[in-house]
């Protein structure tokens, strides 16, 4: 079929694509939750862990932006956004609230998927692990 064609001869420049915008936001997490900007009152007083996710946002995140190690780094963040998930969105109140619609966990829990399609398939060929590949 004419439309299949058209999506293989497209998937490899769209796993970039989504390599590229899932560490472009990721990153601006990190930069919002360490550099406070822009400032966002829910990051105002932020706990030591919170602040460590935020490096491992800002740092991990712009080498997924650019596609350096990706495997390793998306396996780490997907890491990352399940425990975001499961420590800071499901027991926010206390008790275990299971649906993301209500616990607000649904960006953690898209962010984690993401990541881990990424560490099985990589950055792409739009990606500094595909350049240094070829060398």
């Amino acid at each position: 079929m004419a439309l299949d064609n058209v999506a293989d001869a497209w998937r490899p420049r769209l796993l970039s694509l989504l390599r590229f915008v899932t560490g472009l936001l990721l990153f601006q997490y990190g930069v919002a939750k360490i550099f406070k900007f822009p400032v966002l009152p829910y990051f105002a007083n932020i706990p030591p862990l919170i602040t460590v996710a935020g490096l491992l946002e800002l740092v991990l995140g712009a080498l997924l932006l650019v596609g350096l190690f990706t495997r390793p780094v998306a396996f780490i963040l997907a890491g990352e956004m399940a425990f975001a998930y499961f420590l800071g969105h499901m027991f926010k109140s206390g008790e275990p609230v299971f649906l993301p619609l209500i616990n607000g966990g649904t960006a953690a829990i898209l962010f984690c998927f993401t990541c881990l399609y990424l560490a099985a398939a990589g950055g792409g060929p739009l990606s500094l692990d595909a350049i240094i590949r070829k060398k």
